[in-house]
């Protein structure tokens, strides 16, 4: 039996809902993270020493880190169409699937986190500009990449990569901006994603 631990409104966590709404595969999820399942308790920091979400437990089986989790499923339920086996095709999705966790997260991460979480912590507008600056940037980016393929991030295709990268997009559209760069592509994409039942689901639900 497939366990999900983390809490709902975790990016993270809803990469691995998403991902499994549009596999059809049942997963048990559990809120840690919440003041009833703090992530300081040591059952949970013997599954993952860096108290963070998610978790996935599969039968003895324990995983974390959410991309790898992706990763994991697909290759579980031998869905090649969302991670190909061929070495070339493989990469490309994983290079995405990459930029996103290494480049885009950390890129809008401040500004999101200030502007829509209003936490103490990312409060500077200083910095906060600074994170717009690189996150439109890298939007940038993915609507060039976007312009190119016509469809999804890396071709005709649906993939792993969309399932990481939709959800930042989100994130993009959740953003109180002021002055927010127009991005056709992106738009676009945004609209064919929201199309999806899944991404209704555990994406554009209302969370941001």
């Amino acid at each position: 039996m497939l366990t999900l631990l983390g809490r709902s409104p975790s990016i993270n966590v809803r990469k691995v809902l998403w991902l499994c709404a549009e596999m059809q595969l049942p997963i048990a999820h559990e809120e840690w993270g919440t003041p009833q399942l703090p992530l300081d308790q040591p059952l949970f920091l013997s599954l993952n020493p860096n108290a963070q979400v998610p978790v996935l437990r599969d039968g003895g089986f324990v995983l974390w880190e959410s991309n790898s989790i992706c990763r994991y499923l697909a290759g579980r339920e031998k869905r090649a169409d969302l991670l190909p086996t061929t070495p070339a095709a493989r990469a490309q999705v994983e290079q995405w699937m990459d930029w996103q966790l290494g480049d885009l997260n950390n890129a809008w991460r401040y500004a999101f986190m200030g502007l829509v979480r209003h936490s103490p912590a990312h409060a500077d507008p200083a910095l906060v500009a600074r994170s717009l600056v690189d996150w439109t940037r890298l939007m940038q980016i993915l609507d060039t990449q976007l312009s190119k393929t016509g469809a999804f991030v890396t071709g005709e295709d649906f993939t792993l990569a969309d399932v990481v990268i939709g959800l930042s997009v989100h994130r993009w559209f959740s953003t109180p901006l002021e002055d927010r760069l127009p991005l056709p592509a992106v738009d676009e994409y945004y609209a064919q994603l929201s199309m999806r039942p899944a991404f209704q689901l555990h994406g554009r639900n209302g969370m941001p």
